[in-house]
C-alpha cells in the first residue's frame, strides 16, 4: 500500500511538470507567432481582408437557398398567403390539447398573373380569400372566365378593397357593404389621414373585411351573447356581457366585439386580480385587464366607465365598468380577448361555446 501510494504521489508531480512545460512552450511559440503577425500586419492585412471578402460569397451561394427556403420573408406572396402555423393549445373545456391554426394573410393588395388551368376557384383558395372577392376585385371578370397573362388584384381579406371617393368615410363605406364599421377599424393595416377622426384620402384604398356587395341577412353572420352566470373556477369563463357580435375572432383581430347600443354591464368572466385598469393609448380606451391566476388574463376595451382599480380582486360576474365607445371605436361596444400568462392572445369562443 505505501508503493501505491508512493507511486501515485510521483505520478501527480510527474504530470503536473509535464503540463507546467506545455504550458510554458506554448506561450514562448504564442508570442513569436504574435510578434511576427505585427511585423508583417501590412503585408497580410490586403490578403486577410481579400479572403474574408471570397469565403463571405461562397457562403452566400452555398447557404442562400436554404436560408430563403425556411424563411417566410423569402416566399412569394401566394405562398404567404396559404402559410399557417400550428399551435400547440389547451382547452378547458375538453380538457385535452388541440392544434389551433394560425392564419397570417397578407398586408396589401397583390397582382397575380393567370397561369395556363387556372380558376377563380382554385386562385381563391391559393391566397385564402372568397371567390366573390376576387370577382368584386376585378371587374374584366366576366362568367368566370380568365384568360394566360391576365393581370388580377387580390384583396389580402375576404370582403371588399375599396377605393375611396370625395365624400366617402368608413361609416357610409360599412354601410355600403353590409359590415360593421368597427370591422373596418379593427383591420389593422387600413391607413387614414386622422386616426382619432378616422378621415380618409382620396384615392386610398380601404380594406373591408367581410363586405359584400350583395346584401345578406344580418341573422346569419350575428350571434346574440347572453350574460351565463357560471360556477366560478379556472378556465371557465362566463360571458362579459350582452349584445350582438359584429367582429368574430381572426389573425389579425383575435377578440370578440360584442355591441349594445344600450351600453349594458360588463362583467368580470372569471375570478381573478385586476392588473390594469385606466386609459390605454393604443386604441383600447378605457380598459381594465384581469389575471385569474390560471395561466389565463382577460381584457375588456373601449368602456364608458370603470368601476374597478388596479390590485382590485374581483369575482366572477361582478361588475367592472359600462360599455362604451373610447379609444380606437366607431360605437358602443366591448372588445374583449384572452390571453395567456405570457400575453399570447387566444381565440376567446375556444372558451365561451
Amino acid at each position: 500500500m505505501d508503493d501505491l501510494n508512493a507511486y501515485l504521489l510521483f505520478l501527480k508531480d510527474y504530470l503536473i511538470s509535464r503540463l507546467l512545460s506545455a504550458g510554458h512552450g506554448f506561450e514562448g511559440i504564442k508570442d513569436v507567432i504574435v510578434a511576427f503577425l505585427i511585423v508583417k500586419r501590412g503585408r497580410y492585412s490586403s490578403s486577410f481582408l481579400n479572403f474574408s471578402f471570397l469565403f463571405i460569397i461562397a457562403a452566400t451561394f452555398i447557404a442562400g437557398p436554404t436560408i430563403i427556403q425556411n424563411s417566410p420573408f423569402g416566399q412569394p406572396p401566394e405562398a404567404q398567403a396559404t402559410e399557417s402555423t400550428s399551435v400547440i393549445s389547451y382547452n378547458p373545456y375538453q380538457g385535452s390539447l388541440e392544434t389551433v391554426i394560425s392564419d397570417k394573410g397578407r398586408t396589401g393588395m397583390v397582382q397575380y398573373t393567370v397561369k395556363g388551368g387556372d380558376t377563380v376557384a382554385a386562385i381563391a383558395k391559393r391566397f385564402g380569400v372568397s371567390e366573390d372577392t376576387i370577382r368584386w376585385a376585378n371587374e374584366t371578370i366576366k362568367n368566370d372566365i380568365i384568360k394566360p397573362g391576365e393581370v388580377l388584384q387580390i384583396p389580402p381579406i375576404t370582403g371588399i378593397a375599396h377605393k375611396v371617393v370625395s365624400g366617402d368615410t368608413i361609416y357610409s363605406i360599412a354601410k355600403k357593404y353590409h359590415v360593421d364599421a368597427q370591422n373596418i377599424v379593427n383591420y389593422p393595416f387600413n391607413d387614414y389621414a386622422d386616426l382619432d377622426t378616422f378621415a380618409l384620402t382620396v384615392g386610398q384604398y380601404i380594406y373591408v373585411p367581410d363586405g359584400t356587395i350583395v346584401p345578406v341577412p344580418i341573422a346569419s353572420s350575428q350571434f346574440i351573447a347572453p350574460i351565463q352566470a357560471g360556477t366560478r373556477g379556472p378556465s371557465n369563463f362566463i360571458w362579459p356581457t350582452s349584445g350582438i357580435i359584429t367582429q368574430y375572432p381572426v389573425w389579425y383581430h383575435m377578440a370578440l366585439d360584442i355591441a349594445n347600443p344600450s351600453a349594458p354591464p360588463i362583467l368580470a368572466a372569471d375570478t381573478g386580480v385586476v392588473i390594469r385598469a385606466g386609459w390605454d393609448n393604443t386604441g383600447y380606451g378605457n380598459m381594465v385587464m384581469i389575471d385569474h391566476g390560471n395561466g389565463y388574463r382577460t381584457l375588456y376595451g373601449h368602456m364608458s366607465q370603470i368601476l374597478v382599480s388596479v390590485g382590485q380582486h374581483v369575482n366572477q360576474g361582478q361588475q367592472i365598468g359600462v360599455m362604451g365607445s373610447t379609444g380606437r371605436s366607431t360605437g358602443t361596444h366591448l372588445h374583449f380577448e384572452i390571453r395567456s400568462a405570457a400575453d399570447a392572445l387566444l381565440n376567446p369562443l375556444n372558451f365561451l361555446k
